[in-house]
C-alpha cells in the first residue's frame, strides 16, 4: 500500500512536519465516493513517491483532525505544504483531475 495511514495522533509528525508535500484524503469506509478514488489515490502514491505523500486520515477513527481542519463532507482532499493547508477539493474527481490539481499546485512527477 503506497498510501500512509495517518491518525490524530501522528497527524503533526506525518503532514504538519513532513519535508515533502502532503496530500490528505479524509475519509470513511461507509463512503462510497470515497472508495470509489481509494484505487486512484494508490496510483497517485506511487506515481509521485518521492515528490507528495498521499496519507489517508478516517474520519471515524480519528475524529480530531477532521474537526480541527473543518471538514465538513467526504471525500475531502487537502494539500499540505510545509505545515500549511495550501488547496483542498471536496467529493471525488477522477485520477486525471487529481494529479492536474497536484499539478497545478507544483506537484508533478519531473
Amino acid at each position: 500500500m503506497a498510501t500512509v495511514k495517518v491518525t490524530d495522533d501522528s497527524f503533526d509528525a506525518d503532514v504538519l512536519k513532513s519535508s515533502t508535500p502532503v496530500l490528505v484524503d479524509f475519509w470513511a469506509e461507509w463512503c462510497g465516493p470515497c472508495k470509489q478514488i481509494g484505487p486512484a489515490l494508490e496510483q497517485i502514491a506511487d506515481e509521485l513517491a518521492g515528490k507528495v505523500t498521499v496519507a489517508k486520515v478516517n474520519i471515524d477513527d480519528s475524529p480530531m483532525v477532521p474537526s480541527k481542519m473543518g471538514v465538513k463532507g467526504i471525500p475531502t482532499l487537502m494539500l499540505f505544504k510545509d505545515g500549511q493547508m495550501t488547496s483542498m477539493k471536496v467529493g471525488a474527481m477522477p485520477k486525471g483531475k487529481i494529479v492536474e490539481w497536484l499539478a497545478e499546485a507544483g506537484v508533478t512527477a519531473d
